[in-house]
């Protein structure tokens, strides 16, 4: 069974538009791969020089942020949901 990932509006279009892509994957890193082979890009606006996540990108397993699990090495259970969440800054 694929995992699902959630693709935020800002990426869609790496996406072919799509709000959701699903890929086959046991961790982090293995779905964020199978999601850059299937739409090339995403890579490059994921991940850092040092292949790290950006710190402005937040990615959830479920609804817990990976920074607080094992970072790319987070298992992804197959059926599940894994959300792209860019960081929103602002203020008045």
């Amino acid at each position: 069974m694929a995992v699902t990932i959630r693709i935020p509006t800002t990426l869609r279009p790496l996406s072919g538009g799509a709000s959701t892509v699903s890929v086959e994957g046991n961790t982090l890193a293995e779905v964020l791969a199978a999601l850059n082979a299937i739409h090339p890009g995403f890579a490059d606006r994921l991940f850092d020089d040092a292949g790290n996540l950006h710190k402005f990108v937040n990615v959830f397993v479920s609804d817990d942020d990976v920074r607080y699990l094992d970072g790319l090495n987070t298992k992804v259970p197959a059926g599940e949901t894994v959300s792209i969440i860019p960081a929103v800054a602002g203020g008045c």
